[in-house]
């Protein structure tokens, strides 16, 4: 019985490591401990313990984990800069790849701003959409107005 109490140690412990980092792989690791403590109570060898466990867990991270990662970033509320993607904005200084300028204002405020496409100029006072955030710079392309 005290292969059992090890294996259920080691899922408290992988739980606690998967509360602290949040990156859904060490619980699938736990489910296979768990497992591993279900054989050990029934009596079964170390190597069938083992075995178990790593077995259980390959496929819980495999096939639960993609899952479980698309349902819960369903979920995340964009913030900060990833909130401004799709977003129209206006142009306040003409976007120029080829001469690194550009600017425009979203949301009250004002960002860096580079064409999607090095060929397009953009002019003070049109309107874009956020394509994408590169650091500091958003880039933009023309909306069909």
């Amino acid at each position: 019985m005290t292969a059992a109490l090890y294996w259920l140690i080691a899922m408290v412990v992988l739980i606690v490591i998967e509360c602290a980092s949040m990156g859904l792989t060490s619980i699938w690791f736990a489910g296979g401990a768990l497992v591993a403590a279900i054989a050990a109570a029934l009596g079964a060898n170390l190597v069938v313990q083992i075995i178990l466990c790593v077995v259980v867990s390959v496929v819980l991270l495999v096939f639960t984990r993609p899952w479980a990662m698309r349902f819960l970033n369903n979920r995340t509320v964009k913030t900060n800069s990833e909130s401004l993607v799709g977003q129209t904005a206006v142009v306040t200084m003409d976007i120029d790849n080829l001469k690194a300028e550009g600017q425009i204002q979203v949301k009250g405020s004002y960002w860096t701003a580079r064409s999607e496409e090095d060929k397009v100029r953009i002019g003070k006072g049109k309107r874009v959409v956020i394509k994408e955030i590169s650091g500091v710079t958003c880039l933009v392309a023309p909306t069909e107005e």
